[in-house]
Protein backbone atom coordinates (compact mmCIF):
# COMPACT_ATOMS: atom_id res chain seq x y z
CA UNK A 1 0.00 0.00 0.00
CA UNK A 2 1.33 3.42 -0.88
CA UNK A 3 0.23 6.95 -1.73
CA UNK A 4 1.20 7.75 -5.30
CA UNK A 5 0.01 11.34 -5.31
CA UNK A 6 -1.15 13.79 -2.66
CA UNK A 7 -3.16 16.94 -3.40
CA UNK A 8 -3.90 19.62 -0.80
CA UNK A 9 -5.82 22.88 -1.09
CA UNK A 10 -6.13 25.33 1.82
CA UNK A 11 -5.06 22.64 4.29
CA UNK A 12 -3.09 23.99 7.25
CA UNK A 13 0.12 25.60 5.89
CA UNK A 14 -0.59 24.51 2.33
CA UNK A 15 -2.51 26.87 0.07
CA UNK A 16 -1.84 24.48 -2.80
CA UNK A 17 0.23 21.31 -3.05
CA UNK A 18 0.56 18.66 -5.74
CA UNK A 19 3.06 16.02 -4.69
CA UNK A 20 4.02 12.65 -6.15
CA UNK A 21 5.56 10.35 -3.55
CA UNK A 22 8.27 7.81 -4.38
CA UNK A 23 7.97 4.13 -3.56
CA UNK A 24 10.63 1.90 -1.97
CA UNK A 25 12.55 4.86 -0.58
CA UNK A 26 11.96 6.55 2.78
CA UNK A 27 10.96 10.22 2.47
CA UNK A 28 12.55 12.70 4.87
CA UNK A 29 10.94 16.13 5.20
CA UNK A 30 13.36 18.56 6.80
CA UNK A 31 13.13 22.23 7.69
CA UNK A 32 12.54 24.63 10.54
CA UNK A 33 9.54 24.38 12.85
CA UNK A 34 6.08 25.57 11.71
CA UNK A 35 6.85 25.19 8.00
CA UNK A 36 4.41 22.39 7.18
CA UNK A 37 6.26 19.13 7.82
CA UNK A 38 3.82 17.86 10.43
CA UNK A 39 0.87 19.15 8.40
CA UNK A 40 1.76 16.86 5.51
CA UNK A 41 1.83 13.83 7.81
CA UNK A 42 -1.44 15.02 9.33
CA UNK A 43 -3.02 15.17 5.86
CA UNK A 44 -2.10 11.55 5.08
CA UNK A 45 -3.38 10.42 8.47
CA UNK A 46 -6.59 12.39 8.01
CA UNK A 47 -7.27 10.71 4.66
CA UNK A 48 -6.92 7.32 6.35
CA UNK A 49 -8.79 7.96 9.60
CA UNK A 50 -11.11 10.91 8.76
CA UNK A 51 -9.95 12.78 11.86
CA UNK A 52 -6.87 14.71 12.88
CA UNK A 53 -4.38 13.48 15.48
CA UNK A 54 -3.79 17.11 16.49
CA UNK A 55 -6.86 19.31 15.92
CA UNK A 56 -9.82 19.29 18.27
CA UNK A 57 -12.07 20.52 15.44
CA UNK A 58 -11.90 19.91 11.70
CA UNK A 59 -12.49 23.61 11.20
CA UNK A 60 -8.94 24.23 12.49
CA UNK A 61 -7.58 22.42 9.43
CA UNK A 62 -8.69 25.11 6.97
CA UNK A 63 -5.84 27.45 6.03
CA UNK A 64 -6.30 30.76 7.83
CA UNK A 65 -5.89 32.69 4.58
CA UNK A 66 -9.04 30.98 3.25
CA UNK A 67 -11.16 32.38 6.10
CA UNK A 68 -11.69 35.60 4.14
CA UNK A 69 -13.03 33.81 1.08
CA UNK A 70 -16.81 33.78 0.44
CA UNK A 71 -16.83 30.00 0.96
CA UNK A 72 -13.86 28.91 3.10
CA UNK A 73 -12.86 25.34 2.32
CA UNK A 74 -10.06 22.80 2.41
CA UNK A 75 -9.61 19.82 0.14
CA UNK A 76 -7.44 16.75 0.52
CA UNK A 77 -7.01 13.99 -2.04
CA UNK A 78 -4.77 10.96 -2.39
CA UNK A 79 -4.29 8.41 -5.12
CA UNK A 80 -3.60 5.12 -3.35
CA UNK A 81 -2.32 1.89 -4.83
CA UNK A 82 -3.10 -1.20 -2.81
CA UNK A 83 -2.76 -4.94 -2.93
CA UNK A 84 -2.88 -6.55 -6.34
CA UNK A 85 -2.53 -3.22 -8.10
CA UNK A 86 -5.90 -1.93 -6.88
CA UNK A 87 -6.21 1.82 -7.22
CA UNK A 88 -8.43 4.24 -5.30
CA UNK A 89 -8.77 7.99 -5.14
CA UNK A 90 -9.77 9.24 -1.70
CA UNK A 91 -10.98 12.83 -1.47
CA UNK A 92 -12.24 14.88 1.46
CA UNK A 93 -13.67 18.39 1.40
CA UNK A 94 -14.11 20.60 4.45
CA UNK A 95 -16.44 23.54 3.84
CA UNK A 96 -17.43 26.39 6.16
CA UNK A 97 -20.77 27.61 4.86
CA UNK A 98 -21.97 31.05 6.01
CA UNK A 99 -25.73 31.55 6.21
CA UNK A 100 -27.36 34.94 5.42
CA UNK A 101 -27.97 35.49 9.14
CA UNK A 102 -24.24 35.28 9.81
CA UNK A 103 -24.29 31.80 11.33
CA UNK A 104 -21.78 29.22 10.15
CA UNK A 105 -22.21 25.56 9.30
CA UNK A 106 -19.32 23.17 8.84
CA UNK A 107 -19.65 20.30 6.40
CA UNK A 108 -17.31 17.43 5.57
CA UNK A 109 -17.76 15.20 2.54
CA UNK A 110 -15.89 12.01 1.69
CA UNK A 111 -15.59 10.69 -1.84
CA UNK A 112 -14.03 7.44 -3.00
CA UNK A 113 -13.41 7.27 -6.73
CA UNK A 114 -15.75 10.22 -7.18
CA UNK A 115 -18.69 8.73 -5.25
CA UNK A 116 -19.79 10.21 -1.91
CA UNK A 117 -19.29 7.71 0.91
CA UNK A 118 -19.45 7.27 4.69
CA UNK A 119 -16.50 7.18 7.08
CA UNK A 120 -16.73 3.41 7.48
CA UNK A 121 -16.27 3.00 3.72
CA UNK A 122 -12.67 4.16 4.18
CA UNK A 123 -11.79 1.04 6.15
CA UNK A 124 -8.90 -0.82 4.57
CA UNK A 125 -8.33 1.61 1.69
CA UNK A 126 -5.51 3.55 3.37
CA UNK A 127 -3.93 2.38 6.62
CA UNK A 128 -1.27 4.32 8.50
CA UNK A 129 0.78 4.03 11.68
CA UNK A 130 1.63 7.41 13.16
CA UNK A 131 4.51 7.68 15.65
CA UNK A 132 4.79 10.95 17.58
CA UNK A 133 7.06 12.07 20.44
CA UNK A 134 3.94 12.61 22.54
CA UNK A 135 3.09 8.92 22.21
CA UNK A 136 4.77 8.55 25.58
CA UNK A 137 1.24 9.29 26.79
CA UNK A 138 0.52 5.64 26.01
CA UNK A 139 2.55 4.93 29.14
CA UNK A 140 2.27 8.09 31.19
CA UNK A 141 -1.02 9.61 30.05
CA UNK A 142 -4.66 9.12 30.94
CA UNK A 143 -6.72 5.97 30.21
CA UNK A 144 -8.58 7.87 27.47
CA UNK A 145 -5.36 8.17 25.46
CA UNK A 146 -4.80 4.42 25.58
CA UNK A 147 -8.41 3.78 24.61
CA UNK A 148 -7.91 6.17 21.70
CA UNK A 149 -4.87 4.16 20.59
CA UNK A 150 -6.97 0.99 20.44
CA UNK A 151 -9.86 2.74 18.69
CA UNK A 152 -7.69 4.50 16.10
CA UNK A 153 -5.90 1.29 15.13
CA UNK A 154 -8.93 -0.97 14.97
CA UNK A 155 -11.06 1.59 13.13
CA UNK A 156 -8.66 1.59 10.18
CA UNK A 157 -9.07 -2.12 9.46
CA UNK A 158 -12.32 -3.36 11.05
CA UNK A 159 -15.63 -2.14 9.63
CA UNK A 160 -17.69 -3.84 12.38
CA UNK A 161 -15.64 -2.02 15.00
CA UNK A 162 -16.22 1.34 13.33
CA UNK A 163 -19.96 0.73 13.23
CA UNK A 164 -20.08 -0.44 16.86
CA UNK A 165 -17.98 2.50 18.04
CA UNK A 166 -20.20 4.95 16.16
CA UNK A 167 -23.37 3.53 17.73
CA UNK A 168 -21.83 3.45 21.20
CA UNK A 169 -20.53 7.02 21.06
CA UNK A 170 -23.97 8.27 19.98
CA UNK A 171 -25.91 6.22 22.55
CA UNK A 172 -23.71 6.98 25.57
CA UNK A 173 -24.48 10.73 25.87
CA UNK A 174 -28.16 10.01 25.22
CA UNK A 175 -28.25 7.52 28.10
CA UNK A 176 -26.34 9.91 30.36
CA UNK A 177 -28.82 12.71 29.60
CA UNK A 178 -31.68 10.34 30.40
CA UNK A 179 -30.06 9.34 33.70
CA UNK A 180 -29.87 13.02 34.70
CA UNK A 181 -33.52 13.59 33.78
CA UNK A 182 -34.52 10.54 35.82
CA UNK A 183 -32.49 11.83 38.76
CA UNK A 184 -34.25 15.20 38.48
CA UNK A 185 -37.65 13.54 38.37
CA UNK A 186 -38.36 14.48 34.75
CA UNK A 187 -38.20 10.97 33.24
CA UNK A 188 -38.89 7.35 34.17
CA UNK A 189 -36.38 4.47 34.59
CA UNK A 190 -38.67 2.53 32.24
CA UNK A 191 -37.02 4.46 29.39
CA UNK A 192 -33.57 2.97 30.12
CA UNK A 193 -33.88 -0.51 28.50
CA UNK A 194 -33.74 0.90 24.96
CA UNK A 195 -30.48 2.74 25.62
CA UNK A 196 -29.14 -0.21 27.61
CA UNK A 197 -29.62 -2.41 24.54
CA UNK A 198 -27.81 0.11 22.36
CA UNK A 199 -24.81 0.15 24.70
CA UNK A 200 -24.77 -3.62 25.25
CA UNK A 201 -24.94 -4.59 21.58
CA UNK A 202 -22.26 -2.17 20.44
CA UNK A 203 -20.13 -2.19 23.59
CA UNK A 204 -19.79 -5.98 23.61
CA UNK A 205 -18.35 -5.87 20.10
CA UNK A 206 -15.88 -3.17 21.19
CA UNK A 207 -14.68 -5.16 24.21
CA UNK A 208 -14.33 -8.43 22.28
CA UNK A 209 -12.40 -6.79 19.45
CA UNK A 210 -10.12 -4.89 21.82
CA UNK A 211 -9.26 -8.13 23.61
CA UNK A 212 -8.44 -9.92 20.36
CA UNK A 213 -6.43 -6.95 19.09
CA UNK A 214 -4.29 -6.75 22.22
CA UNK A 215 -3.72 -10.50 22.26
CA UNK A 216 -2.40 -10.39 18.70
CA UNK A 217 -0.47 -7.16 19.25
CA UNK A 218 1.27 -8.43 22.38
CA UNK A 219 3.17 -11.16 20.52
CA UNK A 220 4.88 -8.73 18.13
CA UNK A 221 5.39 -6.10 20.83
CA UNK A 222 7.10 -8.61 23.12
CA UNK A 223 9.53 -9.67 20.41
CA UNK A 224 10.43 -6.09 19.47
CA UNK A 225 10.87 -5.22 23.15
CA UNK A 226 13.13 -8.21 23.75
CA UNK A 227 15.28 -7.14 20.79
CA UNK A 228 15.48 -3.55 22.03
CA UNK A 229 16.43 -4.53 25.58
CA UNK A 230 18.82 -7.35 24.75
CA UNK A 231 16.29 -9.83 26.12
CA UNK A 232 16.60 -8.30 29.59
CA UNK A 233 13.01 -7.08 29.81
CA UNK A 234 9.64 -8.59 28.90
CA UNK A 235 6.70 -6.42 27.87
CA UNK A 236 3.14 -7.56 28.63
CA UNK A 237 -0.19 -5.87 27.93
CA UNK A 238 -3.01 -5.83 30.47
CA UNK A 239 -6.51 -5.07 29.25
CA UNK A 240 -8.72 -3.95 32.12
CA UNK A 241 -12.36 -3.56 31.08
CA UNK A 242 -14.50 -1.50 33.42
CA UNK A 243 -16.22 -4.78 34.33
CA UNK A 244 -14.64 -8.21 33.91
CA UNK A 245 -16.64 -10.54 31.65
CA UNK A 246 -15.90 -14.25 31.79
CA UNK A 247 -16.15 -17.07 29.28
CA UNK A 248 -18.89 -18.84 31.21
CA UNK A 249 -20.42 -15.80 32.88
CA UNK A 250 -19.62 -17.29 36.28
CA UNK A 251 -16.60 -15.20 37.26
CA UNK A 252 -14.12 -18.02 36.66
CA UNK A 253 -11.01 -18.42 34.53
CA UNK A 254 -11.24 -15.40 32.21
CA UNK A 255 -9.54 -12.79 34.34
CA UNK A 256 -6.90 -12.39 36.99
CA UNK A 257 -6.00 -9.61 39.40
CA UNK A 258 -4.45 -7.65 36.54
CA UNK A 259 -7.43 -7.65 34.15
CA UNK A 260 -8.95 -9.65 31.34
CA UNK A 261 -6.98 -12.73 30.28
CA UNK A 262 -5.86 -11.93 26.74
CA UNK A 263 -5.23 -15.62 26.01
CA UNK A 264 -8.79 -16.70 26.68
CA UNK A 265 -11.01 -15.69 23.79
CA UNK A 266 -14.35 -14.04 24.54
CA UNK A 267 -17.03 -13.38 21.94
CA UNK A 268 -19.39 -10.42 21.89
CA UNK A 269 -22.24 -12.89 22.48
CA UNK A 270 -20.59 -14.06 25.72
CA UNK A 271 -19.92 -10.51 26.90
CA UNK A 272 -23.35 -9.02 26.12
CA UNK A 273 -25.49 -10.60 28.89
CA UNK A 274 -22.84 -9.82 31.49
CA UNK A 275 -22.63 -6.21 30.35
CA UNK A 276 -26.43 -5.94 30.49
CA UNK A 277 -26.45 -7.39 34.01
CA UNK A 278 -23.81 -4.89 35.14
CA UNK A 279 -25.80 -1.93 33.78
CA UNK A 280 -28.85 -3.06 35.76
CA UNK A 281 -26.75 -3.67 38.89
CA UNK A 282 -25.34 -0.14 38.76
CA UNK A 283 -28.56 1.57 37.69
CA UNK A 284 -29.40 3.23 41.02
CA UNK A 285 -25.91 4.68 41.43
CA UNK A 286 -25.84 5.76 37.78
CA UNK A 287 -29.07 7.69 38.29
CA UNK A 288 -27.68 9.33 41.43
CA UNK A 289 -24.53 10.40 39.60
CA UNK A 290 -26.12 11.13 36.23
CA UNK A 291 -23.66 9.05 34.23
CA UNK A 292 -23.07 5.54 32.90
CA UNK A 293 -20.58 3.89 35.23
CA UNK A 294 -19.59 0.79 33.24
CA UNK A 295 -18.71 0.04 29.66
CA UNK A 296 -15.80 0.31 27.21
CA UNK A 297 -15.71 4.11 27.58
CA UNK A 298 -14.09 3.45 30.97
CA UNK A 299 -11.71 0.63 29.94
CA UNK A 300 -8.01 0.72 30.71
CA UNK A 301 -4.87 -0.66 29.08
CA UNK A 302 -1.66 -1.01 31.09
CA UNK A 303 1.83 -1.90 29.88
CA UNK A 304 3.99 -3.95 32.22
CA UNK A 305 7.75 -4.49 32.08
CA UNK A 306 8.93 -7.61 33.89
CA UNK A 307 5.58 -7.70 35.65
CA UNK A 308 5.72 -4.11 36.91
CA UNK A 309 3.50 -1.31 35.64
CA UNK A 310 5.62 0.85 33.31
CA UNK A 311 3.45 3.90 33.93
CA UNK A 312 3.96 3.70 37.69
CA UNK A 313 7.46 2.27 38.04
CA UNK A 314 9.19 2.55 34.66
CA UNK A 315 11.92 5.03 33.77
CA UNK A 316 11.64 7.52 30.90
CA UNK A 317 13.95 5.32 28.82
CA UNK A 318 11.84 2.23 29.51
CA UNK A 319 8.72 4.15 28.53
CA UNK A 320 10.26 5.16 25.19
CA UNK A 321 11.33 1.57 24.52
CA UNK A 322 7.87 0.19 25.34
CA UNK A 323 6.11 2.72 23.10
CA UNK A 324 8.50 2.03 20.24
CA UNK A 325 7.89 -1.72 20.58
CA UNK A 326 4.14 -1.07 20.60
CA UNK A 327 4.28 1.07 17.45
CA UNK A 328 6.40 -1.44 15.54
CA UNK A 329 3.98 -4.15 16.63
CA UNK A 330 1.07 -2.02 15.38
CA UNK A 331 2.77 -1.90 11.98
CA UNK A 332 3.14 -5.69 11.86
CA UNK A 333 -0.39 -6.28 13.17
CA UNK A 334 -1.92 -4.10 10.46
CA UNK A 335 0.06 -5.92 7.80
CA UNK A 336 -1.24 -9.26 9.04
CA UNK A 337 -4.83 -8.00 9.15
CA UNK A 338 -5.04 -6.30 5.73
CA UNK A 339 -2.41 -8.32 3.85
CA UNK A 340 -0.15 -5.38 3.01
CA UNK A 341 2.11 -2.98 4.83
CA UNK A 342 0.49 0.24 6.05
CA UNK A 343 2.17 3.62 5.63
CA UNK A 344 4.52 4.63 8.45
CA UNK A 345 4.55 8.28 9.53
CA UNK A 346 7.30 9.39 11.94
CA UNK A 347 7.01 12.95 13.20
CA UNK A 348 10.25 14.18 14.83
CA UNK A 349 10.64 10.77 16.47
CA UNK A 350 14.20 9.92 15.43
CA UNK A 351 15.74 12.86 17.29
CA UNK A 352 14.00 11.73 20.49
CA UNK A 353 15.69 8.31 20.48
CA UNK A 354 19.12 7.33 21.72
CA UNK A 355 21.59 5.87 19.24
CA UNK A 356 20.70 2.20 19.78
CA UNK A 357 16.92 2.71 19.49
CA UNK A 358 17.45 5.02 16.52
CA UNK A 359 19.52 2.39 14.72
CA UNK A 360 16.95 -0.32 15.48
CA UNK A 361 14.12 1.81 14.04
CA UNK A 362 15.96 2.93 10.91
CA UNK A 363 17.03 -0.63 10.12
CA UNK A 364 13.36 -1.56 9.88
CA UNK A 365 12.61 1.16 7.34
CA UNK A 366 13.60 -1.11 4.48
CA UNK A 367 11.36 0.00 1.63
CA UNK A 368 8.58 -2.54 2.18
CA UNK A 369 6.63 0.14 4.04
CA UNK A 370 6.17 3.58 2.52
CA UNK A 371 7.66 5.79 5.21
CA UNK A 372 7.58 9.56 5.68
CA UNK A 373 9.73 11.13 8.39
CA UNK A 374 10.08 14.72 9.57
CA UNK A 375 13.08 16.37 11.20
CA UNK A 376 14.59 19.74 11.96
CA UNK A 377 18.08 18.22 12.14
CA UNK A 378 19.38 15.98 9.36
CA UNK A 379 22.48 15.12 11.36
CA UNK A 380 20.50 12.61 13.42
CA UNK A 381 20.46 10.29 10.40
CA UNK A 382 23.45 8.08 9.50
CA UNK A 383 24.98 8.50 6.06
CA UNK A 384 23.82 5.07 4.88
CA UNK A 385 20.19 6.00 5.59
CA UNK A 386 20.49 9.44 3.93
CA UNK A 387 21.98 7.85 0.82
CA UNK A 388 18.93 5.63 0.32
CA UNK A 389 16.34 8.23 1.24
CA UNK A 390 14.46 10.91 -0.70
CA UNK A 391 15.05 14.20 1.12
CA UNK A 392 12.83 17.22 0.62
CA UNK A 393 13.03 20.63 2.27
CA UNK A 394 9.82 22.25 3.52
CA UNK A 395 9.63 26.05 3.74
CA UNK A 396 6.40 27.97 4.44
CA UNK A 397 4.06 25.40 2.95
CA UNK A 398 6.25 24.74 -0.07
CA UNK A 399 8.16 21.51 -0.69
CA UNK A 400 11.36 21.59 -2.70
CA UNK A 401 11.48 18.17 -4.38
CA UNK A 402 14.65 19.06 -6.26
CA UNK A 403 16.72 19.46 -3.10
CA UNK A 404 17.59 15.82 -2.41
CA UNK A 405 20.19 16.55 0.27
CA UNK A 406 20.36 19.62 2.54
CA UNK A 407 23.29 21.92 1.96
CA UNK A 408 24.26 21.90 5.63
CA UNK A 409 24.25 18.11 6.00
CA UNK A 410 27.54 16.86 7.43
CA UNK A 411 28.06 13.22 6.52
CA UNK A 412 31.42 13.04 8.29
CA UNK A 413 29.85 12.89 11.75
CA UNK A 414 28.06 9.64 10.98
Amino acid sequence: MHVEHLSLTNFRNYARLELSLPVNRPIVLHGANAQGKTSLLEAIYYLAASHSPHATSDRQLINWRAEDEPLPFARLAAEVEGRGGSFNRIEMALVLDRAPDGSQRFKKTIRINGVEKRVMDLVGLLAVVLFLPQDLSLIEGSPSERRQFMDNTLAQVDRDYVQALTVYEKALPQRNALLKRIGDGHASPDELPYWNDQLVNSGSIIIANRQRFLRELELSAQQAHLDLTGKRETLTLRYQPNFLPTAEGDGQMSFDMFGLDLHRDLSAEQIAPQFAEQLVKEQAESIDRGMTLCGPHRDELRLNINGRDAGLYGSRGQARTAVMALKLAELTWMKERIGEWPILLLDEVVAELDSSRRAYLLERINGATQTVLTTTDMDVFPTAFVDRATIWEVVDGQIDTNNTKPLNYDSTIN
